[in-house]
């Protein structure tokens, strides 16, 4: 799903520091959102720090892929799904801690959040003009970039709960709501050029948020909660394996591209 849309005030002979978004991206990143759904949980639940120690800790492993990331001059895929990883973890336990701890609730946290991404992109467009996905290059766009990412995220953690539980779809109905909604905008990315691509981006990465939660919460909540009770610690290790395969299988192919670009 791959629709280049670069401004020409961009230094395109400058190499991007994000993946190209195909078909190979969507799934590492609705591996990344189950996995994150899922450690998130195995840390505040399973291991019981609790959902503010937990996004303490998470926020810390951001920090440092984050760190790692901006330091990169060019796309490096173990640190850039690192950071990808520690968004999904820092939303799922940051959705919680306003859900519960601070008792917003689904409804008025999903609002909040999904107000506070529309700022983050309006922000975005009125510093600099535009709204990037795929070319990263400059440093405000980057900041934005995961700015968004993290906001979004958050955003998905708090639709996929209040798909499973306040609309009462439970959790495979509702990542199947989510899968749905996900084929309409790739859909749409396909046959129209009227939406811009950014905006198609943007709008397929919250709903794989909400998709991965309820994936996740499908694999590990007890059946009684319509889940299939797997354990969250080894379930989640089994899906970063996956995940890893994954972005190496892509890594190898952007790889071979370029040396076949060269020659």
């Amino acid at each position: 799903m791959t629709r280049p849309t670069y401004a020409p005030s961009q230094p395109q002979s400058a190499l991007s520091k994000v993946p190209e978004a195909t078909a190979v991206f969507w799934i590492a990143k609705i591996l990344a959102t189950t996995v994150g759904e899922t450690g998130g949980d195995a840390l505040s639940m399973t291991l019981g720090l609790g959902y503010a120690v937990a996004t303490l800790v998470f926020l810390a492993f951001f920090a440092v892929t984050l760190t790692l990331q901006v330091r990169s001059d060019r796309y490096q895929p173990a640190i850039y799904w690192a950071v990808v990883v520690a968004t999904t973890t820092v939303g799922t336990t940051m959705s919680d801690f306003l859900d519960r701890t601070v008792a917003l609730g689904y409804v008025s946290s999903s609002a909040l959040l999904l107000l506070a991404v529309l700022l983050v992109l309006a922000s975005w467009y009125a510093v600099t003009g535009r709204i990037e996905y795929q070319h990263i290059v400059r440093s405000r766009d980057e900041v934005f970039y995961w700015l968004t990412i993290v906001v979004s995220n958050t955003l998905g953690t708090a639709l996929g709960d209040f798909a499973a539980t306040s609309a009462g779809l439970g959790f495979e109905r509702g990542a199947l709501v989510f899968a749905a909604l996900l084929a309409l905008v790739a859909l749409a990315w396909r046959v129209t050029r009227r939406v811009p691509a950014s905006v198609l981006f943007w709008a397929a990465y919250v709903l794989t948020r909400p998709l991965g939660a309820t994936l996740g919460d499908t694999l590990t909540k007890p059946y009684a909660e319509g889940g299939l009770a797997l354990a969250r610690i080894p379930a989640s290790l089994t899906i970063l394996g996956v995940l890893a395969a994954v972005v190496a299988l892509q890594w190898r192919h952007a790889r071979g591209t370029r040396h076949a670009s060269a020659s």
